[in-house]
């Protein structure tokens, strides 16, 4: 099973949680603050920090999809 995350970039405000919560797996855009995802198949020691950037995305634009 993989894991990956998809961000619906429309939602994203900015908050930075993400990046706060795992910043080996996510970062923002200078420009305006909206997530980037840098390792779209995040490895397995950083799944749990990913599990809880999702969990605490204020705007719910992260998702994690099983394949």
């Amino acid at each position: 099973m993989v894991i990956e995350i998809e961000l619906d970039e429309p939602k994203c405000i900015a908050a930075g949680q993400c990046v706060m919560t795992a910043p080996e797996v996510f970062d923002q855009r200078d420009e305006d603050g909206v997530a980037i995802i840098l390792a779209p198949v995040p490895a397995p020691e950083h799944l749990d920090a990913v599990r809880d950037a999702v969990a605490i995305c204020p705007a719910a634009a992260l998702q994690l999809i099983e394949k």
